[in-house]
């Protein structure tokens, strides 16, 4: 044991190779989408209207269709599903919030929606994972509080039609909670890389907000589609308290092992975007066994950073291969192999660019996105333990 715990410290006075191969990029938009698919499929979007393909892990990215009247359009999220079926979703202030869908590989465009909200403000959408290979039928989408609650719109035709949660967004009030998620003074998203949402099924997503009122998870209580009496509500946590910034935050969340409807450990990012290089922080959640307990039983007492990443981080993502958590954003890259209580930093190796490790905006294993066409790979070795 003792050698085991020295070896490990040791480990931590140590940097990693960074080991993020750059790509060939088409484009010099900044990217903040990135969704991996699998077998080699991956798309990824950004500013301009810009959205990339690749169909062969990232040897080649093809520059995609502009959806109609988007070439003014910042894509901060994508969902793909195959290699001719995603949808990606603009944020903006009212109608520049968009949802568009392609289903042959990325040649035309459908609109979907349009924020209804002139004040709103799209932050996050996920789908559920497919079901024997086919779309996905069960979405949700995420945005900024208009009228002192978060919108959020749900789909459960494979994005085709979305409405609001709940009966009329009442705000009704029950023995489950609040049937909106209700937004203190100050609270808002960050749509810094589509991860502030992780979604299961419309019975079980959670996101997180910041802003100056402090940070909360928000965790959905649904037991049926609209059904009486404690469908569409949400239960809430603080996970940190007010600050003087609107630049500081709950900027990415990531979970693993699902257990039923809950994942059994998150790692929620905390940051502040408007100074980069200072330390951020984590969070690490585990969820209890049970069901339909108070709040505060679902989680453990929740366990902070002690060796925090070395700056503002906008995403991090769970290798289960190596057990190893990753976040990225600017100033660098940081892992972590003890649940987010000690991070450390990749470096470039003398081989690669020196600042093959920054500049990084949005993560989906292996890929990662960034400003100015910017895309990277993730050699495995970079997770490997270290001598």
């Amino acid at each position: 044991m003792r050698a085991a715990a020295l070896l490990f410290a040791l480990t931590l006075t140590t940097t990693a190779r960074a080991q993020w191969t750059l790509q060939p990029s088409p484009t010099t938009a900044d990217l903040r989408g990135i969704f991996n698919v699998g077998n080699g499929i991956a798309w990824a979007s950004g500013t301009n209207g810009t959205i990339l393909r690749t169909t062969d892990t990232g040897t080649h990215w093809q520059l995609c269709t502009i959806p109609p009247n988007a070439e003014h359009l910042d894509f901060r999220g994508i969902q793909a599903f195959d290699a001719t079926t995603a949808i990606v979703m603009s944020s903006g202030p009212g109608d520049q919030s968009r949802l568009y869908k392609t289903t042959d590989a990325c040649q035309t465009w459908t609109l979907l929606f349009t924020n209804p909200d002139k004040d709103g403000f799209f932050d996050a959408i996920k789908f559920s994972d497919s079901y024997n290979g086919q779309i996905p039928f069960e979405g949700v989408l995420i945005g900024d509080p208009v009228g002192g609650k978060f919108t959020i719109f749900v789909t459960r035709d494979h994005g085709d039609s979305w409405r609001r949660w709940g009966v009329k967004g009442s705000g009704w009030k029950g023995p489950c909670g609040e049937r909106d998620a209700i937004a203190r003074k100050d609270e808002t998203l960050f749509a810094a890389s589509n991860q502030s949402l992780i979604f299961k099924s419309l019975t079980s997503f959670v996101f997180v907000s910041g802003g100056k009122s402090g940070s909360r998870l928000f965790l959905s209580d649904y037991s049926d589609w609209d059904g009486p009496p404690c469908s569409t509500s949400f239960l809430t946590s603080t996970i940190s308290t007010k600050t003087k910034s609107d630049s500081v935050g709950a900027f990415a969340i990531a979970g693993t092992g699902w257990d039923n409807w809950l994942p059994t450990k998150l790692i929620v990012v905390m940051g502040d975007f408007g100074k980069p290089d200072l330390p951020s922080e984590t969070i690490l959640l585990r969820t209890r066994d049970g069901f339909h307990v108070p709040f505060s039983g679902y989680f453990e007492p929740s366990e902070r950073s002690t060796t925090q990443p070395h700056g503002y981080r906008s995403a991090v993502a769970y290798d289960p291969a190596t057990r190893t958590w990753i976040t990225v954003g600017p100033n660098g890259t940081d892992i972590s192999t003890d649940d987010g209580r000690n991070w450390r930093p990749l470096t470039p190796s003398r081989d690669e660019p020196a600042d093959a490790d920054k500049n990084w905006n949005a993560l989906s294993l292996p890929y990662v996105v960034g400003p100015h066409g910017r895309i990277g790979i993730l050699n495995p070795s970079a997770l490997q333990p270290q001598p």
